[in-house]
């Protein structure tokens, strides 16, 4: 078990966006943030307050918990000094990065020396197996999007607590690097052999009661042509009840394609639900999650008001508001 709690290595992330792993253990874990290390060139601040090494030790942090999403997923040459420093303080290190920790000799080496653990999270650990499609009891709910990282984790954790809150079956199912680190188990869906990956989300999303929900944590985007694979493996696999929308109105293009802009939320729903209709005939589509992060509140809250008119769907920030209405939708299935 990784132990806590954490300090979270921000590293040189540009922008809060790709401290997003560190971001959201902040935000649904805050008892296990001790705070953040920041390289001098940082981008991002999760308005905790900045350790060194030496003063997170004292303040009782055990991991170095690499919090940074970079594209690619690797672990940048300029961080190497500060891992290798924490190892030898006594920290052990976790990451969710592609490029795994224990593929690096340095780390390895020291780790040894010092009788630390090193934890990649996204390496999995059963063998899925191939998706069967045959019906599960139960019920699921999955967060789909315009693009990468506009909010379906968010919608999910937050749908997941209103659950919770009311009394109501309910889980969260972790499919990335950041929801297992927040929760402590589920499956690193873009580390596993493509044929495997919707058998994957079977296997996590198995029978349950009838009354019981699944949220499962949605990845990447249909309409992403580097990451879309991992989208319809979470449709099929999950085979959803219902689908929520998730969108991030502010952006100029698709995340890492400055070639490519982003789609309308109708388009969205009409590539979507047919696709997850092969699965479940039943699925629907019954809410709509913004993510106004960067928008006043006034300019959120007319464009949340023009969304649900066009649209017909309740439409929320789960960030600012909670994610009440769209658990009323489920409620009203």
């Amino acid at each position: 078990m990784i132990q806590t709690p954490y300090l979270l290595f921000l590293g040189d992330a540009p922008d809060q966006l790709a401290a997003k792993v560190a971001q959201g253990i902040k935000d649904w874990r805050p008892e296990n943030a001790v705070g953040q290390y920041r390289m001098p060139s940082c981008g991002a601040d999760l308005r905790l307050t900045d350790l060194t090494l030496a003063e997170a030790k004292a303040a009782g942090a055990k991991t170095l918990v690499i919090g940074v999403a970079n594209r690619g997923g690797v672990i940048s040459a300029a961080w190497k000094e500060v891992l290798l420093e924490a190892l030898n303080m006594g920290f052990d290190l976790a990451s969710g990065l592609h490029n795994l920790l224990r593929d690096e000799a340095d780390l390895v080496a020291a780790a040894r020396a010092n009788n630390r653990s090193l934890f990649d999270v996204r390496v999995p650990s059963v063998a899925y197996p191939i998706a069967n499609g045959i019906k599960r009891s139960g019920k699921r709910c999955l967060a789909v999007g315009t693009d990468c990282s506009v909010g379906k984790m968010y919608t999910g954790l937050a749908m997941d607590a209103e659950m919770q809150k009311r009394g109501l079956k309910s889980t969260f199912r972790p499919t990335g690097q950041t929801g297992i680190l927040i929760t402590g188990g589920g499956v690193p869906l873009d580390a596993v052999v493509a044929d495997f990956m919707a058998g994957a989300v079977e296997y996590l999303t198995p029978d349950n009661d009838p009354d019981h929900w699944d949220h499962i944590e949605g990845q990447g985007s249909l309409f992403h042509v580097s990451f879309s694979g991992v989208t319809m493996a979470l449709i099929h696999g999950g085979q959803p009840d219902a689908l929520v929308l998730a969108h991030e109105p502010t952006r100029s293009h698709m995340r890492g394609l400055p070639g490519y802009g982003l789609p309308s939320l109708e388009a969205l729903r009409d590539m979507v639900l047919p696709i997850a209709r092969i699965a479940n005939p039943a699925c629907q589509v019954v809410g709509v999650s913004i993510n106004t992060q960067h928008m006043s509140e006034d300019e959120a809250v007319a464009y949340m008001a023009e969304v649900e008119g066009r649209m017909g769907l309740p439409t929320v920030d789960t960030y600012r508001q909670g994610a009440a209405r769209l658990v009323d939708a489920l409620e009203a299935l």
